[in-house]
C-alpha cells in the first residue's frame, strides 16, 4: 500500500526520484514496469504495471459512441506510458505529461494505496486550500458515519 506525501524536485530532464521507501513496493508490484498516465484533475498518476491492467481494460471497455466515455478514455489512456526506474530510482516524466499536469521543479508524490498521484507544488496547494476551507470538508456520500 503506497502511503505518505513527498515533495520532490524534477532534475532538469523531468525525471522524479521516487523516494527509496516506495521504489522496492513498486518495481515489485509493477514487475519493473511502471504506467504513468493523466487524471482529469490535472495531476499523473503512477501505477504498478499489474495495477495499471485491470484499470486500463475496464476503461477499454467505455462504450466509443459516449462522449463522456470517451473524453475519459482519451486522457487515461492516450497519456498512458510505461516507464521504469532508473538504476538511481528515477522515472522519466515525458514533456507531454510534464505539460499537462503544469509540472515544474517541485511536485508533491502522493500516496492513494494503490499508486500515487503526481501534482505540481502549486496545484497540490490550491488542493489541500480546498479540503481545508469551511464548507469544503463534508464526507462524501456513503461515509456519514465515518470517525476517526
Amino acid at each position: 500500500m503506497f502511503q505518505g506525501a513527498s515533495t520532490i524536485n524534477l532534475d532538469a530532464k523531468g525525471r522524479l526520484a521516487v523516494p527509496t521507501r516506495h521504489r522496492d513496493e513498486l518495481q515489485h508490484q509493477g514487475a519493473g514496469k511502471l504506467v504513468l498516465t493523466a487524471h482529469p484533475d490535472s495531476c499523473l498518476l503512477l501505477y504498478p504495471y499489474a495495477a495499471w491492467e485491470p484499470i486500463r481494460t475496464k476503461v477499454m471497455g467505455f462504450p466509443s459512441l459516449d462522449r463522456q466515455a470517451s473524453l475519459w478514455k482519451r486522457l487515461l489512456v492516450g497519456f498512458a506510458e510505461e516507464v521504469e526506474l532508473d538504476a538511481v530510482g528515477r522515472v522519466l516524466i515525458s514533456p507531454e505529461l510534464r505539460t499537462f499536469a503544469a509540472l515544474e521543479k517541485r511536485v508533491m508524490m502522493v500516496g492513494q494505496g494503490s499508486h500515487f498521484e503526481i501534482w505540481s507544488l502549486e496545484a497540490w496547494n490550491k488542493q489541500l486550500e480546498q479540503i481545508t476551507t469551511q464548507g469544503n470538508n463534508t464526507l462524501p456520500p456513503g461515509m456519514e458515519n465515518f470517525s476517526l
